[in-house]
């Protein structure tokens, strides 16, 4: 009897944590300052979310909840990889546009101040 009420109470107990590390990564999310900050926090709330269905399996004995944290799990991350690859292109493609190419700095390290180019490549 006293096993069950340590295991009710330590599910309580997770679960209050579990809440106020959701709230704090929904937090996260909306304030993010960048693209992958919110990514990052996506893929945290994917894992929290397997935390409740966890503590929640437990709590009530149902074991079916396990094999639907096993296929949120699978989800989520394929999810974070398919951000992570969207990010990858977004900002390889972003970038180039933004900084010149080491051939253009060069060239542009080659011209005199009047404007005309040295002599020799120096």
């Amino acid at each position: 009897m006293i096993a069950a009420s340590i295991v009710s109470a330590a599910a309580m107990v997770s679960l209050a944590i579990l809440s106020l590390a959701f709230l704090l990564t929904v937090f996260r999310v909306v304030i993010g300052p960048t693209l992958p900050d919110r990514v990052l926090a996506l893929d945290m709330l994917a894992a929290l979310a397997i935390g409740f269905i966890a503590v929640i399996a437990i709590k009530t004995g149902f074991t079916l909840y396990i094999d639907i944290a096993i296929a949120l799990g699978l989800v989520g991350f394929l999810a974070t990889v398919a951000f992570a690859r969207f990010i990858l292109t977004q900002g390889s493609s972003g970038q180039a546009e933004r900084q010149p190419s080491a051939a253009t700095a060069a060239a542009r390290k080659r011209v005199r101040k009047d404007g005309r180019r040295r002599k020799g490549g120096r």
